[in-house]
Parts: structure tokens; C-alpha cells; sequence
């Protein structure tokens, strides 16, 4: 019978990380993460970046679990039982009680997650919006839910809504108190600017391993971002619905200057902000001022803004620019901050030519190497937006519900 058939339902989705261009600041409302204001990011891409989730429900599994990275973890996580919430009460106005659904995967099953990042948490990335995206997906998938899911994605995490959506992504921050409009548009494709590439510069830590920052929050499911009250309503009213028009603007016309110059100016104003909170919060350390210098006196030798970098909430810096820039930097960089042992490591993702620097850009832009301090460059563009794995070898957990590869 049907109902046997669907004893275990299995689902896996990838989703991406994406990167701020103009920075949520802050929430208006803690419970449902509303922004302050609304924010506009690129989404990476997932064959360099992605958070791949099985989200599994069976009539034998006894209790919710999950797997974080092959390590079982805390299911109950508030965040992620408001998403396991919204997508089962989705899932129920859908049926509305018809009888032919009524057979199919039980809403009161017990269901089991999987969940593993390509990329080092530790590295810094803010693993939480591709956590949550790619959960929410699958549960979707899994209870039969479409239609609009960012703002599911939302309740997990801000910036997770930003990865519901592939290419350049607005988040707008709505003004209803309930949430209902504090959702994520699309305002490019990611195919609209082949050109733009995107460098993460993964620096060596403050402090060791995980994340050494002061204020930082933890890897993993919990970087809430905004976790204070910025100074100043001024810019959530007048500044930020500015530059995101401008910010459009540029996308639209592929204007890497415009682009550049604002996405820099906001990252700047960003941690300025951070510091002019009592106590600050220091998310740049000294090998960030590096970067941002490096990349001054870049563009100033050219004359024009051939790269822009940002920083979320630490210390590793990301770079965007046009793919007729990237070998030409990475050599400045690859000087600048030479690779201590990882030569061959250095580099990771889309592949980088080599470029010869002309001897006048070395004296201008290259000043006191400071070996180490990079540890990988990761090398990606704008790409689409959660994706179902359709190959079941793919799948993060067995037939038995429980995660395939040993930790």
C-alpha cells in the first residue's frame, strides 16, 4: 500500500553561502529575526561552497536527531524546531485534510537530519545561512511544501533567507509585526554578471582554531548576527533604502566601480559601527587593516577600483572583482602574504592563471611580506540558489535513518 511504500522518506538538498554587499545590522525583533533594515547579498557558489542536508522521516525512528558534520548534536536547538514548526504547519494548511494525502508520510513521525559542510566551519564562513537554507529545503521537499520559504529560512537564521535564492539577493525588510513581509527577492540571476569573481581571503586566526575574536559568536548553527542595537536609526531610514537603489543601480548595469566602491563603503561604515558600540566589538584584527590597505593601494595604482573587499562578522576578508583582475591580485596577494608551507594548498576553487607583475606595481602596491598569514585563498563567482540532489548514493544517511560515513 501507499502508506508502507512511504515508510521512510528521504530528501538531501545542497544550499549556498552568500555574502552581504550591504550589511543587515541588527533585528527589530528578536523572536522572528526581523532586520532593522533590509540587506543585499551575492550567493556563492556551490561547487566551492555548500551545505549539502538529508532530512529523513520514518514510523520507526523513536526521537528527532541530528547530525552536525557526522557528530550527533543538540535537535532541539530553538531555532531549528521554529523552522521544523513553520514547514509541518505549512505542510498541514497544504493538506487541509484531504484524504488522498492522508496516507502519505505522517506528520507525526520522528524525523532524522544529516548535515555537512564542503567548507571548514572553522573557517569562519558563515555556515549558519547555508545550514538553514539547505534544512529548510529539505523539509520542504520532504512534507510536500513549495511556495515561499525564505521567510521559513528567516526564523532559522537572518541571513539564511538570503540563501533560499541564487545570484544577487535582496532582503527586504518588510514592515508587517508578524514577519509575513520580511522576505528575499531576487534582484539578478547569477548568470547576469559572468564576469564577477569572488576571492575569500581565509586569514590566520586571532585565536587558534574556531574563532578567536572577541564578541565572535560560535561556528556552526548559532551566528545570529546583529546581536546589538546599532546607534543610529538614521541609517536604517535613510542610508541603507539609498544605497540598496544604488546598489541595484550597479548590478543591473554591471558596474564594477559603483559596485565596489559602495559594497567597501558599507563594510567600512559596518565596523566603524561595531567599535562605536560600548563595549566594541572588534571583528577586524590587524591582518584585515592589511588587506584593506593592500587593496587601497591596488586600486589606486590603477587608478580606478579594480577590487573591493568586505568582512562580515570576522576577521577574513572577501574580495570581489572581474575575472580579468583575479591572477593579477592573487600574485599580489600570494607576495604580499606568502603561503608558509601550503604552496600547492594555497589556492583552492576556480582555477587562477598566472600573471607576471610589472616591477613599478610591485614597489607601489607590495609593501612587507608577512608570511602565513593567509592560509587559503578560495577562488568562486555567483551561482544558483538550493538544489535537490536527485542520485540516493548521495544521501547522508542509510536506509537504517542513521548518517552513512563514520565521523
Amino acid at each position: 500500500t501507499m502508506a508502507e511504500e512511504r515508510a521512510l522518506a528521504m530528501v538531501t538538498c545542497t544550499a549556498p553561502v552568500n555574502i552581504a554587499v550591504i550589511k543587515y545590522w541588527g533585528k527589530r525583533d528578536n523572536d522572528l529575526i526581523l532586520p532593522i533594515n533590509s540587506s543585499l547579498s551575492v550567493t556563492l557558489h556551490q561547487d566551492q561552497l555548500k551545505t549539502t542536508t538529508t532530512a529523513a522521516a520514518s514510523r520507526d525512528f523513536t526521537e528527532d536527531r541530528l547530525w552536525l558534520n557526522g557528530e550527533e548534536a543538540d535537535v532541539g536547538h530553538p531555532r531549528l524546531q521554529a523552522c521544523l514548526r513553520e514547514v509541518r504547519r505549512l505542510a498541514r494548511k497544504r493538506r487541509g485534510g484531504s484524504a488522498e494525502d492522508a496516507a502519505p508520510l505522517s506528520l507525526s513521525y520522528k524525523i532524522h537530519i544529516a548535515t555537512e559542510n564542503n567548507f571548514p566551519t572553522a573557517a569562519g564562513l558563515a555556515s549558519s545561512a547555508a545550514g538553514y537554507a539547505c534544512l529548510v529545503s529539505a523539509l520542504a521537499r520532504l512534507y510536500g511544501v513549495e511556495g515561499e520559504l525564505s521567510e521559513v529560512a528567516r526564523r532559522g537564521s537572518g541571513s539564511a533567507c538570503r540563501s533560499m535564492l541564487g545570484g544577487f539577493v535582496q532582503w527586504q525588510r518588510g514592515e508587517r509585526p508578524d514577519g509575513r513581509d520580511s522576505l528575499a527577492h531576487q534582484v539578478a540571476p547569477e548568470t547576469h554578471w559572468p564576469e564577477l569573481r569572488v576571492l575569500v581571503l581565509v586569514v590566520r586566526d586571532c585565536g587558534g582554531e574556531g574563532h578567536g575574536c572577541i564578541h565572535h559568536p560560535p561556528a556552526g548553527w548559532d551566528l545570529g548576527g546583529g546581536c546589538w542595537e546599532p546607534p543610529s536609526p538614521h541609517r536604517a531610514e535613510v542610508v541603507v533604502p539609498e544605497r540598496l537603489a544604488l546598489m541595484m543601480r550597479h548590478i543591473r548595469e554591471r558596474d564594477f566601480e559603483g559596485f565596489g566602491q559602495l559594497t567597501m563603503q558599507d563594510s567600512n561604515q559596518f565596523h566603524a559601527t561595531c567599535l562605536d558600540t560600548f563595549p566594541p566589538i572588534f571583528y577586524l584584527n590587524d591582518l584585515s587593516r592589511q588587506i584593506i590597505a593592500l587593496a587601497h593601494r591596488f586600486n589606486a595604482h590603477h587608478g580606478r577600483t579594480k577590487v573591493a573587499y568586505t568582512f562580515d562578522a570576522g576577521p577574513n576578508a572577501v574580495i570581489f572583482t572581474l575575472a580579468d583582475t583575479v591572477a593579477e591580485f592573487m600574485e599580489v596577494v600570494r607576495r604580499s602574504f606568502p603561503p608558509a608551507t601550503n604552496g600547492d594548498q594555497f589556492v583552492r576553487g576556480l582555477p587562477v592563471g598566472s600573471a607576471s607583475l610589472p616591477e613599478e606595481l610591485v614597489a607601489a602596491v607590495v609593501t612587507e611580506p608577512v608570511p602565513g598569514a593567509v592560509r587559503y585563498i578560495l577562488h568562486t563567482k555567483p551561482g544558483p540558489g538550493p538544489q535537490l540532489l536527485d542520485d540516493p548514493s548521495q544521501h547522508l544517511l542509510g536506509a537504517d535513518g542513521l548518517p552513512r560515513r563514520c565521523p
